[in-house]
């Protein structure tokens, strides 16, 4: 409910840009889906530019356009959502599918 009221008081203003910190940490998978949804209606509703900052695959898949990677501190990737799910890269295809490098008898 507190991410709904949080997105209620910045789009009353009617913002061209709205920046979104990983609006949907801590949700269950349903009211990520609501988060989702009411993200993707209020950027068509007010033909916002709406920024995401998440580590939620699925969520930056359903209400990107663009997805910007970063590696190391550098813009790593700028693609579309499928590209950067159909990627072959290694080091995006180890970030989509939350596959870390550390090898299983390595030792820490």
């Amino acid at each position: 409910m507190r991410k709904r009221v949080g997105l209620a008081r910045a789009v009353i203003y009617r913002p061209d840009i709205l920046l979104y910190d990983e609006p949907t940490t801590g949700l269950d998978p349903i009211a990520s889906d609501t988060i989702d949804q009411l993200i993707i209606r209020v950027v068509q509703k007010l033909q916002a530019t709406s920024i995401a900052v998440t580590h939620d695959m699925r969520s930056a898949r359903r209400i990107g356009q663009r997805i910007l990677m970063l590696h190391e501190g550098r813009i790593y990737a700028d693609q579309t959502p499928d590209e950067i799910f159909k990627s072959k890269d290694p080091v995006i295809y180890r970030f989509v599918n939350g596959i870390s490098d550390l090898k299983k008898d390595e030792e820490i």
